[in-house]
């Protein structure tokens, strides 16, 4: 394994996650050839849709590529949440900037300093599926009416339709986490021969 804080082994291409409190570091000598860093610098600008969250990443630049590092403490400030960025491109002499591409990536709090859940949103929904199926058994009322007003609770077949659709959900989260691992996903059909 190679020293991922040395320059010389970053990852080539933004990452598809940066974590809150975590180091991340990226190289792009693909630009350098239309770009030269001698005349030209780089930056990633990153916002959460509806929200005044951003991150700037700006490049160090060396003749062969862009260098673009997040700092523990800078990266320490980041919102969790999903990101839409944009590298830009600026010429130094005319100070004119260029949009070359565009992407996301997700911001994920650290389970080393955070507090928050980090399961998924369908995996909360299938716990918490569970707990109410576990309950039905104990008072099993459909609806129910207090001064007036009534209530409807989901039958049984509609919480276990619910828990089936969120747990197909979580499969397909895990088997796409894996095979990015470079694991065998869980419809992964292996043939020997």
């Amino acid at each position: 394994m190679s020293n991922i804080f040395e320059a010389a082994n970053a990852l080539e291409g933004a990452p598809p996650s940066l974590y809150v409190g975590g180091f991340s570091q990226w190289k792009r000598s693909d630009l350098v050839s239309d770009y030269p860093p001698a005349t030209h610098s780089a930056e990633y600008v990153a916002r959460i849709s509806g929200s005044t969250a951003e991150i700037k990443i700006a490049a160090t630049e060396d003749p062969t590529y862009y260098l673009f590092t997040v700092t523990t403490a800078a990266s320490a400030a980041y919102t969790v949440g999903k990101y839409t960025w944009q590298l830009g491109i600026t010429e130094t002499s005319s100070g004119n900037r260029v949009v070359i591409e565009s992407g996301q990536f997700e911001v994920v709090a650290d389970a080393d300093t955070d507090s928050a859940d980090l399961r998924s949103h369908a995996q909360i929904m299938v716990d918490k599926i569970e707990t109410l199926l576990n309950g039905k058994a104990d008072s099993d009322v459909s609806s129910y009416q207090i001064a007036g007003r009534s209530l409807t609770k989901l039958s049984f077949k509609e919480l276990v339709d619910a828990r089936d659709h969120y747990r197909k959900e979580v499969v397909q989260m895990k088997n796409a986490a894996d095979i990015k691992l470079g694991k065998s996903g869980s419809s992964t059909i292996k043939v020997r021969f």
